[in-house]
């Protein structure tokens, strides 16, 4: 039998470097801002993007010889770009779970929605708000809650010192602050 196929129990370790957390199911959490900005840009592809291109790619129809005509084969190819996106939203918003960050406002726990700042081992501090994976920005400071710095700091505490694997190695982070949004009234 090849080597390939054997299970290798020779070296047990003890001192196993740190892993990630694994990553959750497979959910589409996302915030009511980000729920409604998706949702947004699905309508006015719909009933604004979608029908001005119908209108120039049946215009550029009626001009003749379809094989030579600019306008009618960019917006064949923008129609079909345009009902991709749509398709995507659309299956996107359907799986969505949204979740509210602001019933944490004023909790020291790192939950779904919170902005953590966070020093690292040369002391320098970061911060970072986790998101659903279609609303985060990273040029915002913002990360997918299934990115590692989320997941390693998802449900711990302010005060907590955490192993962050990332490609330059193992790094030690403490937590110092947990933000939530405040409740919007009703």
């Amino acid at each position: 039998m090849s080597k390939a196929f054997t299970r290798e129990t020779e070296h047990d370790d003890d001192d196993e470097a740190p892993t990630l957390p694994p990553l959750p199911a497979t959910r589409n959490y996302i915030t009511p801002a980000g729920y409604a900005s998706l949702r947004d840009e699905l309508l006015a592809l719909i009933d604004v993007e979608r029908p001005r291109i119908v209108e120039i790619v049946h215009w550029a129809a009626s001009n003749g010889d379809r094989s030579e005509n600019g306008d009618y084969i960019y917006g064949k190819k923008r129609l079909r770009e345009i009902d991709r996106r749509i398709r995507f939203l659309t299956q996107r918003l359907e799986i969505a779970q949204i979740s509210d960050a602001s019933v944490h406002h004023g909790g020291d726990q790192v939950f779904f929605g919170a902005t953590v700042r966070y020093a690292g081992d040369d002391g320098v501090s970061h911060s970072v708000t986790i998101l659903g994976v279609d609303e985060a920005d990273s040029l915002l400071g913002q990360v997918s809650w299934i990115s590692p710095i989320a997941r390693t700091l998802l449900k711990s505490r302010v005060g907590d010192v955490l192993k962050l694997v990332s490609p330059q190695g193992v790094q030690e982070i403490e937590i110092l602050a947990v933000d939530y949004p405040r409740p919007q009234p009703s």
